[in-house]
Parts: structure tokens; sequence; C-alpha cells
């Protein structure tokens, strides 16, 4: 059996069907919808199927219009907006079933020498990742077991994640605590030497947990759920080279939550310190059992 380094993989080789028009597949499971997660991946691999390999992505601004259905294949129509002596733009629209479920906007730029460099320090000194315990040993942990679910999930799950603090399970535990989160992620295998492929796995990988830390002064991120979240736009800046399934850490945190909506933030660093990427999500977050914008009933994230 792949693993679901090798699973992930695959699920971003897109199949060509036209010029500028790629299939993905989308997994039959136990979700509701379609993670968002993989459909910005999937898109990002049909924009840079159709730019020149060496103009790496270096931004992202896409937008969830509505929930995928899993099972069913995506779409996704590449417009080539165009093609400079220095950077590329690409539009891509993702279509299910005749309707548009997703767009994403990303730009390529030809990799040159900076006029100058600088960064801020990381805002946290975070401990070794493997010195922390998975997320399904914590659950382990405090339940005394995994339950049959979870344990389906974490045996799919194509990235190993460690809470820098460990998970908070009661409403005791987040009272008064700040909105933020960090984790050490990494692919659970190695995923090839296509930078690509490393740049759309992390792109899948950003929206597994950045909306912890809108919720983090609200309830506990393990255990019953009150609110139904769902991704609204998400944006990312790759500032440099990078390999999905090397350990990064992703340091989050919520500036603000109003109107339904909460936003966050996110930085992903390497082992070394370094800044690699930049994203800003916003989420909506309603009480389970209210309808969603397009009126379909509220689906659990």
């Amino acid at each position: 059996m792949n693993s679901p380094a090798d699973r992930l993989v695959d699920l971003l080789d897109l199949e060509q069907i036209e010029l500028n028009i790629f299939r993905g597949r989308s997994p039959q499971e136990s979700l509701q919808r379609v993670f968002g997660g993989q459909v910005a991946g999937q898109a990002l691999v049909a924009a840079g199927r159709t730019t020149e390999g060496e103009r790496p992505v270096h931004s992202l601004h896409a937008y969830f219009l509505r929930p995928g259905r899993p099972g069913v294949p995506i779409v996704y129509q590449v417009e080539r907006v165009r093609d400079g002596r220095s950077f590329t733009t690409r539009r891509v629209t993702a279509v299910q079933q005749g309707r548009t479920i997703f767009n994403l906007t990303a730009s390529f730029h030809q990799p040159e020498e900076g006029a100058f460099e600088h960064q801020l320090p990381p805002r946290i000194t975070a401990p070794d990742p493997e010195s922390l315990p998975t997320v399904a040993q914590e659950i382990t942990e405090h339940l005394g077991e995994l339950p049959e679910q979870l344990e389906r999930m974490a045996r799919r799950q194509p990235f190993d994640i460690r809470y820098v603090d460990r998970l908070r399970w009661t409403p005791e535990e987040v009272k008064d605590a700040e909105p933020r989160s960090a984790v050490w992620m990494r692919a659970v295998g190695p995923l090839g030497d296509d930078p690509l492929v490393h740049t759309c796995a992390l792109t899948y990988a950003s929206d597994m947990t950045l909306l912890d830390a809108v919720r983090i002064p609200v309830e506990p991120l393990w255990g019953p759920r009150g609110f139904d979240m769902a991704s609204l736009d998400h944006a990312m800046w790759f500032h440099r080279p990078f390999r999905a399934d090397e350990w990064f850490l992703y340091d989050q945190e919520s500036p603000i939550a109003t109107g339904g909506r909460g936003l966050a933030r996110g930085r992903i660093y390497d082992i070394e310190g370094r800044l690699l990427v930049s994203v800003v999500q916003e989420g909506l977050f309603r009480p389970y059992g209210e309808r969603h914008m397009d009126g379909r009933p509220s689906t659990g994230s």
C-alpha cells in the first residue's frame, strides 16, 4: 500500500485533459466537504504546469466560494494572464459539477539578486520537534486509546504534526488563552525533488491548523466542537526555497475575530529559524445548525 506521502504526491499529480485544463481527484472521505488545502494545492499545480519551470511561485491569493463534494473530480481551468520578462501570472478557476467552487491567482517570479535582505527573528523558540508527542500520542494519553475514526484518519494523514503547546481539553484550559498556536510539521515521507510538488504540498498543509488560532480563546482544539469553520480566503507569500518533507515551524496567531469571521496569520520557518512562507487566512465561524451563505446546511470543516 502506498504511504500517505505517496498518496499526497499522487493527489497533486493532475490529469491534463486539454490545453490549460486539468482534472484533479477528490478522494471519497468521511468529510462532508473537500478539504480546502487540497483544492488550493491542486489549483497551484495547474497554474505551475503552464509556466516555465525556472520561475517558482512567489505569491497566491485565493477564495473558497462553495464547498466541494468528496469523491467528485474537480476541473481546473487556467487563464494565462501574463508572461513578462520577470513575472508570470496565472488565474485558476476550480469547477465541480458545473459550479465554480474556488478561484486562485498566482504569481511566479524569476529568481534574482536582491538589493538587500532582512528578517525579523521568530516570535518563539520552539523545542526540537522530535521531543514533542504526535497528535495521536496526545489523544491516546488523554483518552487511554485512539478512537477508531481518528486512528483511520491518522493512518491517512500526509503530515506529521507536533503542537508546541500541549493540546487543551477543557474550557478551563482555554480561559484567558491568547489566540496563538504553533506546530511543527513535515510530510510523513519523501516527496521527491520537484520544487513545485513541495510548494503545493506546503500549500495543502497551510490550511490544516491555521484557524486553530482563532478558536483557542473560545474552546478546546480537540473534543466536541461548538462551531462550524469554513475557510473564506487564503493568501501566501513564498520567500525562500524549502522542502515540505523536512521539519518546518508554523507559528500562527489571530489578531481579531468579529462579525462571524476570524482572521489568522501564519509564519513558516525552517528548523534554523529562516522565514520561508507568510500566510493569511480568514475563516467563517458559526454555531452548528446555521446555514452557509449559499443556503447549504452547515458542515464541519
